[in-house]
């Protein structure tokens, strides 16, 4: 394998089509060359710079086997030497310099069983996922693109390298990034290509969660969230978040929903912010609610699904924690869902009941609480929409004047501690917390009352 040498006349390249690399990329790529070996930027870097999208990272593949590399460039760290890939460090940032390559028999749906290494550029587009991360391009040569990908890139169009059983049979994880990628670039799945999905979904099974849960998350970020509707077309969801499978089958037949709960589900998603609490949050604020469907006694067909929240949120910790997610993510999506069904003034607006549901929700997370609330709305029928719409406008304004004038909602904003007690002649124990939580509820219900010498003498009445 020594002494492989450049050949760039070997590969059809589209010489005119220009695009624009980093200097560092190009510095690689030239110092490679300039040593006869061949060099290129490849993957989803040159897929995203030919759509205007900034590149996470730019990878880079070469004729040179690893060692070669290593001889080139003084910082280099072996991140996967034994897969021909070893990161060259540039100004502090690492770049992925990985030996053409041929991969083996694929027999766990994982990672294939040998890897060997090749001259052939075109030998290792051929292993990859799917003709738009496929491409690859060097400034002498232009862009070399063997399997289609910028006619895919013009249909807008997911298709598979070659057969498309085959590039999923080698790795299962492909089908849930074919949905990702189409929710992330708002792209369609190629006919061939969902056939083969629809056939080898099962095969998901296979995958780590934590390889599950990167692609999961990066679908349910995108601008496209809807995308998960055809993961659960294709029995992709049935494998990988079950739950969702059984809201798209709950109907809601009330005159605030217009959807099935999975459908509303989709809607909120799509008019909350793209953030991680946010959108998890979103897409299981009512998987309580095929546990808690009840039809009501009087009007046939009526649904109802009281107590969604609790039960919701109850669901939360188990399936975030199957995914692998992080602990604060748990417990900040717990809350939301806990909270999200809260209506603090439906039978009546008043300062009071705001106070008394930022207590209850908390100040940390109540900015979320209203995105989620007005995404909720937002997934509803005209009348859901309209019959607590403004409830929810002055409910907004009312937490943003608490914030504006620094209004206690809590134990510990009162000017008040159990020290202070204590020093005025409380006894120590259960009733120091009772007395606060005494004094909290008459802060409450007048803020002014949040001034020490005030709350003191409160506070003696009750000892």
């Amino acid at each position: 394998m020594e002494g492989w040498r450049i050949d760039l006349n070997n590969y059809n390249g589209i010489k005119d089509f220009k695009i624009d690399i980093p200097d560092s990329v190009k510095l690689i790529i030239d110092v490679l060359e300039k040593n006869g070996y061949e060099a290129f930027a490849v993957g989803g870097c040159v897929r995203d710079t030919i759509l205007n999208r900034k590149p996470q990272d730019w990878d880079i593949t070469t004729s040179a086997l690893p060692n070669q590399v290593k001889e080139l460039f003084n910082r280099t760290i072996d991140t996967g030497i034994e897969h021909g890939t070893v990161t060259v460090m540039m100004k502090r940032v690492g770049y992925e310099v990985t030996t053409y390559r041929i991969d083996g028999e694929y027999n766990d749906s994982r990672h294939p069983d040998s890897v060997e290494f090749t001259v052939n550029l075109i030998e290792d587009l051929k292993r990859r996922d799917f003709t738009i991360n496929a491409m690859a391009y060097n400034p002498n040569v232009g862009l070399v693109d063997a399997f289609g990908g910028i006619d895919d890139i013009k249909h807008k169009v997911i298709r598979c390298v070659g057969l498309a059983e085959e590039r999923f049979t080698e790795d299962a994880l492909r089908i849930l990034r074919a949905v990702r990628f189409s929710a992330q670039l708002g792209f369609d799945i190629e006919e061939d290509t969902m056939l083969a999905i629809k056939k080898l979904a099962s095969t998901l099974e296979k995958i780590s969660a934590e390889r599950i849960h990167v692609e999961l998350e990066k679908l349910i970020l995108s601008s496209h969230p809807d995308k998960l509707i055809t993961a659960y077309n294709a029995g992709i969801t049935r494998i990988v978040l079950p739950e969702f499978d059984r809201i798209m089958e709950c109907q809601q037949n009330t005159p605030y929903h217009m959807y099935n709960v999975g459908e509303h589900t989709i809607k909120v998603m799509e008019n909350v912010p793209a953030t991680k609490e946010m959108r998890w949050a979103a897409l299981l604020h009512d998987m309580g609610k095929p546990d808690s469907l009840t039809y009501d006694k009087k009007i046939p067909g009526k649904t109802h699904f009281y107590g969604h929240a609790h039960m919701g949120a109850k669901m939360v910790s188990p399936i975030l924690r199957r995914l692998r997610l992080d602990n604060k993510t748990i417990k900040t999506v717990t809350r939301l869902v806990e909270c999200h069904d809260d209506r603090p003034v439906s039978d009546g607006r008043t300062p009071k009941k705001v106070r008394e549901s930022v207590n209850k929700i908390g100040k940390d997370i109540y900015p979320m609480y209203l995105q989620l609330t007005y995404g909720d709305f937002q997934g509803k029928s005209s009348y859901g929409k309209e019959k607590g719409f403004d409830d929810y406008l002055y409910v907004k304004e009312q937490f943003e004047y608490i914030m504006d004038n620094n209004i206690c909602t809590s134990v510990e904003e009162l000017n008040i501690s159990g020290g202070d007690l204590i020093n005025a002649g409380c006894q120590k124990g259960e009733i120091i917390g009772k007395i606060l939580n005494n004094l909290l509820s008459k802060v409450i219900d007048n803020p002014d009352l949040n001034k020490k010498d005030t709350l003191l003498d409160i506070a003696k009445t009750m000892f």
